[in-house]
């Protein structure tokens, strides 16, 4: 298991990034450099259950089972990663549970965006290539619509 670290600033106050990272309609288009479709169902609210999924080539819902452990709005989000969700099964993670942070930090009149996640090793190249495009994606939704 590794944990990688990635960050981007924002030109927008920190509640308009934690909104708009959160809304469904703009959680799509960034997310959408993961794997296109990829939504959620569930909600944002600390001890909630949340699925984050895509829809696969013959049409069945595939992701990962979450928890939503910590959320202090506008500043800090705390996602448990359980299990995958494959054929309408719910697949452990080799090694146990694990964590994507976000961290929203004023700076002026931006947001420095910061990500933190745990992942198998098999994930590391590419979530390393992935996320710095995500972001940049994110950056530019956050601030279309700051």
């Amino acid at each position: 298991m590794k944990r990688l670290h990635y960050q981007i600033e924002i030109k927008c106050p920190q509640e308009n990034v934690f909104s708009t990272m959160l809304n469904e309609k703009h959680y799509r288009e960034w997310t959408a450099i993961f794997s296109p479709g990829s939504h959620y169902e569930g909600n944002w609210e600390e001890g909630s259950e949340i699925k984050f999924l895509t829809i696969t080539d013959s049409g069945e819902k595939e992701g990962m089972l979450s928890k939503i452990k910590k959320v202090e709005a506008n500043k800090y989000i705390s996602i448990q990663h359980l299990a995958m969700l494959q054929k309408g099964k719910e697949i452990p993670f080799k090694g146990g549970s694990f964590y994507e942070n976000y961290y929203f930090v004023a700076k002026g009149n931006s947001t420095v965006l910061k990500v933190e996640m745990d992942t198998e090793d098999d994930w590391f190249d590419y979530f390393d290539k992935t996320w710095p495009k995500a972001l940049q994606k994110l950056k530019e939704v956050c601030e279309e619509n700051c």
